[in-house]
């Protein structure tokens, strides 16, 4: 089967006369995102002369920017800010010839050999080739007591994050692989760690299961509920309801040092679902070993298409790929 399938695109088309009608910029790599993914694409974009225009989107700078330390990413030996860091890589795009506007991609059309894209409703680029560098959003809770402590305790990365609470107890919310992974992988650093279910079993695979379970410092807290986080400027513990909605339902509180959870990130890809293969959670889906979509000169990178990792040097080292890919292919276009 050929990977780039044509597919119904009636849905999306900018139709907009009052935007259709305005003068197009034309660029030759246009990238939308600015994390990890979209900043190591311009820079390698942009040596490769390519003359990149960048769309930074709602969170210039991504995920990162709402993490106070990285002490994980190469060539920090002493770690750094989230947003220093994000703040480096744009100036070392920007050197190299980067051009970044603000705003949020709301509309495109990828039918043609030329790509159109529509920022805020207004602006119309048409590009040769388009990089994807949206990421993906951390799904929360909703309570009002995450956003007090995000950065103050509360984390959706443990693998980011974790390092910081070594010998201190913390709780996972999540009853699926990824809280499970999370978990145990916490347990080898922390003195205890609470997994927080919401049901009264796991989702997850039967080994990741026995893996939490043979774990001694994991305690698994079926049927409970997260109803607020507690504590002077820092997370110092949780209050959960126990058996919500029964009449066995009581509040129970835990100490915790760190509050992270695992219920799933949404790929920020809803703009380009009426164009590009998506899988069932709307991941982008590449071309294996490549950051090739289904249509021809439209490139993903970063964890907008990928569910595994969501780290940012594998963000980095896609959008590197993508780069590359996007410079050969301009090459053949223009051959």
């Amino acid at each position: 089967m050929d990977f780039f399938k044509k597919m119904d695109v009636t849905k999306n088309q900018p139709n907009d006369a009052s935007v259709e009608g305005k003068d197009a910029e034309h660029v030759k790599c246009l990238i939308i995102g600015s994390g990890p993914a979209g900043y190591t694409a311009a820079i390698y974009a942009a040596r490769a002369n390519l003359k990149p225009v960048m769309v930074q989107g709602m969170q210039a700078g991504g995920q990162l920017t709402t993490t106070t330390e990285v002490e994980n990413f190469p060539g920090y030996p002493e770690g750094t800010d989230g947003t220093a860091l994000m703040e480096d890589l744009k100036k070392q795009a920007e050197r190299f010839g980067t051009e970044i506007r603000w705003g949020t991609v709301t509309k495109v059309d990828f039918t043609g050999p030329v790509h159109k894209v529509i920022v805020d409703d207004s602006k119309l680029f048409t590009a040769d080739a388009v990089i994807i560098a949206t990421g993906a959003t951390a799904k929360y809770l909703g309570i009002p007591s995450e956003e007090k402590y995000r950065g103050g305790g509360v984390s959706a990365c443990a693998t980011c994050d974790g390092f910081f609470y070594r010998g201190k107890d913390v709780a996972v919310v999540g009853g699926g692989d990824t809280a499970c992974e999370e978990a145990t992988y916490l347990a080898g650093l922390c003195n205890k760690v609470y997994l927080i279910v919401r049901k009264d079993f796991l989702r997850a695979s039967k080994a990741m299961q026995q893996r939490v379970f043979n774990t001694k410092n994991i305690e698994v807290l079926f049927e409970h509920q997260t109803k607020e986080l507690f504590g002077d400027g820092v997370v110092e513990g949780a209050r959960l309801i126990k058996k919500q909605g029964t009449s066995d339902e009581k509040e129970v509180a835990i100490k915790i040092d760190g509050f992270f959870l695992a219920i799933g990130h949404t790929p920020n890809s809803e703009v380009f679902k009426p164009f590009l293969e998506t899988d069932e959670t709307g991941y982008i889906v590449t071309k294996p070993g490549s950051t090739h979509t289904n249509v021809k000169g439209v490139f993903a990178c970063g964890d907008v298409q990928d569910h595994v990792y969501r780290q940012a040097i594998t963000a980095a080292g896609t959008g590197c790929m993508a780069a590359l890919d996007t410079e050969r292919y301009l090459a053949e276009l223009h051959s």
